[in-house]
């Protein structure tokens, strides 16, 4: 959240996940002067995970500059959903969600695997769908 670039909202955000490997991922938001473009902190995160050897999430937590934990929009839950491990738990405002919770009747990598013959073309097979 220190390392978030937010010169327009002044509404710095930033996410942490545990990895199945161990390793913690960190994002932020990214502002930009074209708002359509702005990278909210769950989008910096999962590009963290991907540049830093991929693998699914475990567990997520996403604060504002305040330290309240907030709960992360449409776009980010289906983000978190392609990288999201079998059981992983997400910290909303009222405590501990699962994906299934958070995203239900998600579409994922599951959904695509008539594209590739049969089989996901990603390393993650969608979680529990």
């Amino acid at each position: 959240m220190t390392r978030a670039y937010v010169p327009y909202s002044r509404f710095p955000v930033g996410a942490a996940a545990l990895v199945e490997d161990g390793r913690v991922v960190a994002g932020c938001n990214i502002e930009n002067a074209s708002l359509g473009l702005t990278l909210c902190a769950e989008c910096s995160l999962v590009s963290n995970l991907q540049m830093s050897g991929g693998g699914r999430i475990v567990a997520f937590y996403c604060v504002d500059g305040n330290g309240e934990v907030l709960m992360p929009c449409g776009r980010c839950r289906q983000l978190l959903y392609e990288f999201h491990a079998p059981g992983m738990r997400l910290m909303g405002p009222d405590g501990e969600l699962t994906m299934d919770e958070v995203l239900p009747h998600a579409f994922g990598p599951a959904d695509m695997t008539h594209l590739s013959g049969g089989t996901a073309t990603t390393d993650n097979p969608g979680g529990n769908r």
